[in-house]
């Protein structure tokens, strides 16, 4: 197991710096983030171990889970499914510094309440819906704008950046729209100059589509496939929910 995980890491870390040089970047540009649904605590530390200490849960329960195994002092966690308010108590309390899927009102107000009760900030980026489909949260791409500029007005949070989960698609032609889309956001967003909001953050693309989102600009991958192996899940499980979640 532990020779599998550090020759996919390796592989996946010729596929970054490959991409990068390609595309004229930095490798210190982009982050690798363990996207860890389903994976257990003892596989998590060893690519931990190997130098990708950035970690990303979709399902509270699963951070709850593997909070105590994984340590607190040896990794930086993100949260990075959909956020139900009842939840966020628990995504302050099991570590989290980096929200990557703020895309509701009612979540912002939340975690502001939260957030001044305990006298902290959490960092967050915003959750746009670039392939227009019914099946993903996120935002509009029209409507982000606007959604940043709310959103900013709340204190506790920090706009870091954006995310965008792209279209599952074999075919780059599908793909690559969705990573300009997000890109065209952030520019907006800079050019606005708003007070709270940085903007320095893309999270966008995945195991299988990496080398294409680098290209127009991620600074942040989510990799888990690729490094951990085929889940028992579909990523349906993770990502197409019920937009009646509140």
């Amino acid at each position: 197991m532990k020779t599998r995980i550090k020759d996919n890491l390796a592989s996946i870390e010729k596929r970054i710096t490959a991409a990068c040089a390609h595309s004229g970047r930095s490798r210190d540009e982009v982050q690798l983030l363990l996207a860890t649904k389903t994976v257990d605590a003892d596989r998590i530390k060893i690519a931990i171990e190997e130098g990708y200490p950035l970690i990303g849960e979709n399902k509270v329960q699963e951070l709850r889970d593997k909070y105590e195994g994984i340590g607190t002092d040896n990794c930086t966690r993100h949260f990075i499914g959909h956020l139900q308010t009842n939840k966020i108590k628990d995504i302050l309390k099991y570590g989290v510094t980096c929200i990557e899927s703020i895309d509701r009102i009612s979540v912002v107000e939340k975690l502001q309440q939260l957030l001044e009760r305990d006298n902290r900030t959490i960092d967050v980026l915003i959750q746009v819906n670039t392939s227009d489909e019914d099946s993903k949260f996120g935002v509009a791409p029209e409507a982000a704008i606007e959604f940043i500029k709310e959103v900013a007005t709340y204190d506790r949070l920090h706009i870091k950046g954006l995310m965008t989960i792209g279209l599952f698609s074999a075919e780059e032609k599908l793909v690559r729209p969705c990573f300009k889309i997000l890109k065209k956001v952030q520019q907006e967003a800079i050019a606005l100059q708003l007070p709270n909001v940085e903007m320095k953050e893309l999270s966008m693309g995945m195991s299988h589509d990496l080398e294409i989102a680098i290209e127009e600009g991620a600074t942040i991958v989510r990799v888990g496939t690729a490094i951990f192996g085929e889940r028992i899940y579909p990523d349906s499980y993770y990502w197409d929910e019920q937009k009646s979640i509140k």
